[in-house]
């Protein structure tokens, strides 16, 4: 009978110590699940990757956001505005804290912006805003220095004057009208003539090109051609070079891609507009898990205090602008290369 007592004693203490560490399973796991539910939800939805620039962008808000404690879905649509509004409810279900959009259209978006801004969630507009909506911030490069940058840039490359073309971004894009603006004031009191003008619907590169060989039917006595980015630069210097014309035309944009760095060691290109992406990135990271935890951007106490506001069309509404910096064969090395944005070797690829 004690043989069977102290087998049962035995087989008890296993099957409590059993228990216990099963308990201790699941409360770490409970208390895993439970931290993992507490951080901070963004969402981060972009219109495509077509542009080179929205991968360092991604990256660099990303890895800012989680290094604060928050974690981030990032949906992008492929330039299709019908996804991107699908992507935005399945945020606004998700029930995230903050959503941060790269809009493609952003009168499009009116609706379900206002839903998520309805259900108590913070939206930041991302380098492009979205008209009438009371956004909880509006983060960007300065656009109209952009545009100020590339006609002063072509200015000085064209002292005497001429014709010129203007192939635009897409006209949804609120910032191409800002662009366009500083791009036409820096031009006033110059002897540069726009002659042709186009826009390119969804940033396509293929329209850069249908519009320059337009251009060129007009008149291929041109001085110079101004480019909403140097995706669409890279058409235009194609065309260019197929009727000889490359390197004799000055060609501006903006983006400071790695083509474009290349092109203007190589002479093709005159100069590009470098935007401080990462610092842009950063930023609204900081300034997204901020207001995701209710507090005061505007403060002084804020790393990055937003003190300007700028108006929507119906609001005003808090905004954070960054200065860019016009980048030409002369300072290449300065600005890009040793601000870590391109190596020399990738610039100089072909520069003997």
């Amino acid at each position: 009978m004690k043989k069977k007592t102290g087998i049962f004693l035995i087989i008890g203490i296993v099957l409590a110590l059993m228990l216990t560490g099963c308990g201790k399973q699941s409360v770490e796991t409970e208390t895993a699940h439970t931290t993992e539910e507490d951080k901070l939800q963004i969402g981060l939805s972009f219109d495509s990757f077509v542009i080179e620039r929205w991968l360092r962008d991604r990256d660099m808000f990303v890895s800012t956001a989680q290094s604060l404690g928050a974690e981030v879905n990032v949906q992008v649509a492929g330039g299709e505005v019908e996804e991107q509004i699908s992507q935005i409810e399945y945020f606004i279900q998700k029930k995230m804290d903050v959503i941060i959009i790269i809009p493609i259209d952003g009168d499009a978006l009116y609706d379900v912006v206002k839903e998520a801004k309805s259900k108590g969630i913070c939206v930041i507009c991302y380098d492009r805003i979205i008209p009438n909506v009371n956004a909880d911030l509006y983060i960007t490069i300065d656009n109209e220095m952009v545009g100020t940058l590339m006609g002063e840039a072509l200015k000085k490359a064209c002292p005497n004057g001429g014709n010129i073309f203007a192939i635009y971004g897409s006209p949804t894009d609120k910032n191409v009208e800002e662009v366009e603006k500083g791009f036409k004031d820096a031009l006033v009191d110059s002897k540069l003539n726009i002659v042709y003008s186009g826009y390119c619907d969804n940033w396509l590169a293929e329209i850069a090109e249908t519009h320059v060989n337009k251009g060129l039917e007009v008149t291929d006595d041109i001085v110079g051609v101004m480019c909403g980015n140097d995706d669409l630069a890279s058409q235009v210097v194609k065309v260019l070079s197929e009727n000889r014309l490359a390197g004799q035309v000055a060609v501006v944009a903006q983006d400071a891609e790695l083509a474009a760095c290349q092109r203007i060691v190589e002479g093709t290109q005159t100069m590009t507009v470098y935007k401080p992406i990462e610092q842009e990135a950063s930023t609204a990271a900081t300034l997204a898990v901020m207001l995701g935890n209710g507090e005061d951007i505007g403060s002084a106490d804020c790393e990055y205090p937003v003190t300007e506001t700028t108006n929507d069309g119906e609001y005003e509404i808090p905004y954070y602008k960054i200065t860019p910096v016009a980048v030409t064969k002369e300072n290449m090395d300065e600005v890009v290369i040793d601000g870590g944005f391109h190596t020399h070797e990738d610039v100089y690829l072909n520069v003997k």
